[in-house]
């Protein structure tokens, strides 16, 4: 009995970690490649542009949905189903004309929601003792796979012969092995309290609880720290006399420095009463790369973007524990992941569109920079609000 709840424990550990890797590395392996796949189809830059932001569209507008199902079905389930989308998306969008190419982009889109919002839930309620420990390794091998993704996707084109096809074809295989050691925790027993599944009416987070509105601020903010830099870092080092080539590898600089604060970041966290230390840590850290970028562009480049991406891959890692640690049981961490991350994502949309519209307004990038400094103000005093040791 013992070996075999161990097996199912063991288990369901490799399937959180084979679940991360499947909620953003199908996501990133398409910017490297998306040239070649609008030569291929003929895409416009619009529709080419649509194929990243249907995701995120995704994760605002349906997150919300997501964690209402929980009152009907398992998580487990629900997670198995996200499995089965995700995977299902990943088969036909590289299989052939455009139609199938966006709607495959839509069912990833879909899967990966019910992922985001889902596996904070399935932490609280199945390692209540180790939130800090299980957080960790979900967002540290979610966003290990991703930079992963990222780097190898055209050399996956070229290992398998078939380009782009190939290049997004192979995770597939990823999520279809996820969905494989997962599937024993949604047959086991149904006396087991994960059952996850209520008709009960819970309050409304965001009518009744402040707290899940600074969650919610803090998630989305550092999201629009961290879009803006993709979007538009290397454009601006390029402004600066940076060659293309290296302007591309300060992002690389930044996610890298993030790997070990993912990591290690929810384990300290979980240690914490009050997680204000770190908070201040991240805003310390942001402003002096900011004012590192400012004030000396690219001759100290390289210190700067790792201050930074420690500081965002921190911001990242709290904003996942967060979701865990302020609720009650599994029934509130779910809705508050839903409401967090829907109204979180849909206002980091914004970060990019606003950081362009000042930089084409000002005509230079110390107004750009302003917009990052003010938001990493906000996301101080909305990170200090949500350290404070209480629930939703």
């Amino acid at each position: 009995m013992l070996k075999g709840k161990s097996l199912r424990a063991g288990l369901a550990v490799a399937g959180i970690i084979l679940i991360a890797a499947n909620l953003r590395a199908p996501i990133t392996s398409v910017g490297p490649v998306l040239s070649e796949i609008s030569s291929s189809l003929g895409l416009s830059t619009v529709q080419a542009g649509m194929l990243t932001t249907i995701p995120v569209l995704a994760f605002g507008l349906l997150s919300g949905l997501v964690s209402r199902l929980t009152r009907y079905f398992r998580v487990e389930a629900m997670l198995l189903a996200s499995l089965a989308l995700l995977t299902l998306g990943l088969f036909i969008r590289p299989a052939g004309p455009v139609a199938l190419l966006f709607a495959g982009t839509a069912l990833v889109g879909c899967g990966i929601t019910v992922g985001n919002v889902l596996m904070p839930a399935y932490i609280k309620l199945n390692f209540p003792a180790k939130l800090g420990l299980m957080t960790g390794l979900y967002a540290g091998f979610m966003n290990l796979f991703a930079a992963l993704a990222s780097g190898f996707s055209i050399r996956l084109g070229q290992v398998s012969g078939l380009g782009w096809k190939g290049s997004l074809g192979v995770w597939a295989i990823m999520g279809m092995l996820a969905a494989i050691v997962w599937l024993p925790q949604v047959v086991k027993d149904k006396e087991t309290p994960t059952q996850g599944r209520t008709a009960q009416v819970r309050r409304s987070l965001w009518r009744s609880s402040p707290l899940a509105w600074q969650i919610t601020a803090y998630m989305g903010l550092q999201s629009i720290l961290f879009y803006s830099l993709i979007a538009w870092l290397p454009e601006m080092l390029r402004d600066w006399g940076m060659p293309p080539g290296e302007a591309g590898w300060v992002l690389s600089y930044i996610q890298l420095a993030q790997l070990p604060v993912v990591f290690a970041g929810p384990v300290i966290a979980a240690r914490m009463k009050n997680q204000a230390p770190l908070i201040w840590v991240i805003g310390i850290s942001l402003v002096a790369g900011f004012l590192g970028i400012l004030f000396w562009k690219t001759t100290f480049i390289i210190p700067s973007a790792i201050l930074i991406g420690i500081a965002l891959g921190l911001a990242f890692s709290l904003a996942m524990i967060f979701l865990s640690l302020r609720s009650r049981d599994g029934q509130d961490a779910s809705a508050l992941s839903g409401m967090a991350q829907s109204f979180g994502y849909l206002f980091a949309a914004s970060g990019p569109l606003v950081f362009g519209i000042l930089h084409d307004l000002s005509g230079g990038w110390i107004w750009p920079i302003a917009f990052l400094l003010l938001m990493t103000l906000a996301l101080l005093l909305s990170g200090l609000g949500s350290a404070r040791d209480r629930f939703v």
